[in-house]
């Protein structure tokens, strides 16, 4: 009998996922066919998914499914006995020769499909037909699964930093016993007996440094105070009062030299000069929609891996949060990019991070639907108005059966009353924007992806003058 029971954020993510809140991370990789376009025409197909066979055994949990423990209807894993892998590596193509516009389009409808919580969590999509016989694969993994540095991990499973062709034969897989609904409520019984215990050595622990602790207790008060406590942000098109099912999915490439050269010449971080470009962009797309930048009071909300070294390569979430004001009231790029600057620094002094590992600790120690209620009450005050979560990839090129990778653009999924979230990977010699965004809510979608460049060149000429 084998079973792993969700940590309460994980959890938390099954449960607040409803007919149009689809709570998966996905991306669109573009890739150069190499030895997979075959003679005849179109892609070897059949050794892709042998190739996805092989690597299953470096992550198992691609194998399982969601079980509930009964009564509190707490998530768990067990492995899937009907696992069924031309089920979720999926096979598609364009109308040759396929544009990436129309590739944004296909995204878009994947997306907008939510995923089977019966089976096993994720699909690749594999799509051929893309002008100058590129492909793309198409990734869903629900967010219960993995987070932005669990999801880099995974690259590296299925790709690597040299070409290779080769195809390993796959590993034997036996599916475990699922346990029976009253094994799953004994288990959960033993581990609430268990929590005391747990408890009490906190408390010795706390007692060996009493000043300490108490330090540390009233900066996590003060991080909750932050995230809970905050008032609404502004309303704006971004913010509907609940999104629709249908998704847009559109992307930017920026060279990531002159990211790095705005920073170096103009201060802060990567990371600032992101947030300093969504800032200009937010501007001039809420300028053109008659929102006047001055009198809006808009915040991002900037996911934080809290995730150890030894904990690289292990699957579920390990994140934090952060809400940072924007300033969208500064029309000068180089002061907007100071202001975000200074905000930032002052963030990584605050205790919003403890805040956040405690709330899902208390999920963990009590009932999943405490800190599930607590999401869902938080998002209906709009502490933020979106979501900006950048993650840092691999430097080198890496290939999948010999097909290099061109670019990778990620998706992160939208909350109720969200309609556009921005999530950025860099890859080689590229920083990759991956939009997403509710149909109905953001038609125009493509004019704020035009602002971003705009905002970006807005930056890049600011630096180029400081250089002169």
């Amino acid at each position: 009998m084998y079973y792993e029971r969700l940590s309460a954020l994980d959890a938390s993510f099954v449960d607040i996922e409803d007919v149009n809140v689809h709570m998966h991370v996905a991306a669109a990789l573009l890739f150069d066919p190499g030895p997979l376009a075959r003679p005849e025409g179109g892609l070897d197909m059949e050794r892709i998914r042998a190739y996805v066979e092989s690597r299953l055994h470096f992550i198992p949990r691609y194998r399982q499914r969601l079980a509930y423990i009964p009564l509190e209807r707490h998530p768990v894993w067990v492995d899937d006995h009907r696992f069924n892998l031309f089920y979720h590596v999926r096979h598609s193509s364009l109308p040759h020769p396929g544009s990436e516009r129309q590739l944004k389009r296909l995204c878009g409808r994947i997306l907008s499909q939510k995923l089977d919580l019966t089976k096993p969590p994720w699909e690749i999509w594999v799509v051929e037909g893309l002008e100058g016989g590129r492909f793309a694969l198409v990734t869903k993994v629900h967010h219960c699964m993995v987070d932005g540095i669990s999801g880099v991990d995974l690259l590296t499973v299925l790709l690597t930093p040299e070409p290779s062709e080769e195809v390993a034969p796959p590993a034997a897989w036996t599916p475990r016993p699922v346990p029976t609904p009253p094994q799953l409520l004994a288990g959960e019984l033993w581990r609430r007996a268990a929590l005391p215990a747990e408890a009490l050595r906190g408390a010795r622990r706390a007692l060996a440094d009493p000043y300490g602790a108490l330090e540390a207790l009233r900066g996590t008060a003060e991080g909750v105070a932050e995230l809970l406590g905050a008032a609404p942000s502004s309303e704006t098109p971004f913010n509907p009062p609940h999104i629709g099912p249908h998704r847009r999915f559109d992307w930017l490439r920026l060279d990531l030299t002159d990211v790095k050269a705005v920073k170096q010449r103009l201060g802060g971080t990567l990371n600032d000069v992101v947030l300093a470009t969504v800032t200009g962009a937010s501007r001039r797309f809420l300028s053109h929609r008659g929102l006047s930048p001055a009198s809006t009071d808009f915040r991002a909300m900037i996911p934080v891996s809290i995730r150890h070294r030894d904990q690289r390569g292990a699957l579920g979430n390990r994140v934090a949060q952060m809400i940072a004001p924007l300033p969208l009231a500064e029309k000068n790029p180089r002061r907007r990019l100071q202001q975000v600057s200074r905000t930032t620094e002052e963030l990584k002094r605050s205790h919003q991070i403890e805040a956040t590992e405690l709330l899902e600790q208390v999920g963990d120690w009590t009932a999943t639907a405490l800190l599930t209620q607590l999401v869902r009450l938080t998002a209906a005050r709009r502490p933020f108005n979106m979501v900006v979560t950048n993650v840092p990839g691999p430097p080198v090129p890496l290939y999948l059966l010999g097909a290099r990778m061109l670019a990778s653009f990620p998706m992160v999924p939208l909350y109720s009353n969200q309609a556009l979230g921005i999530a950025l990977f860099s890859y080689a010699d590229g920083l990759y924007w991956g939009i997403s965004s509710d149909w109905d809510a953001l038609p125009d979608v493509h004019e704020f992806v035009e602002a971003l460049g705009h905002s970006f060149e807005e930056l890049r000429s600011a630096a180029a003058r400081r250089l002169r």
